[in-house]
């Protein structure tokens, strides 16, 4: 029976066989991505644990060069989502 693993566990089955001795070229081809991922794999696992092998978001959380308290104006219903203003027959 197939049991499909999830991305941590994949991740963690790659650090896994880093520690054991396998070069990181051969684990980086089995899994199918860059030698540099798998760095970062071990070494966020140093850092952090299995949460570190979690995807996360790359959002920023904040915006810098907006103001505070800015908010955009509510998209009202019924006007055309349109950047460009029709012209009045």
């Amino acid at each position: 029976m197939l049991v499909e693993l999830s991305v941590v566990e994949q991740r963690y089955h790659a650090v896994m066989e880093v520690a054991a001795g396998v070069p990181v070229t051969q684990v980086a081809a089995r899994y199918g991505v860059s030698r540099q991922s798998v760095h970062s794999w071990v070494r966020k696992y140093g850092q952090s644990g299995l949460a570190g092998l979690a995807d996360r978001s790359h959002r920023l959380a904040s915006c810098p060069h907006r103001p505070a308290g800015a908010c955009r104006e509510p998209v009202r219903p019924g006007r055309p989502r349109s950047c460009h203003r029709r012209a009045s027959r």
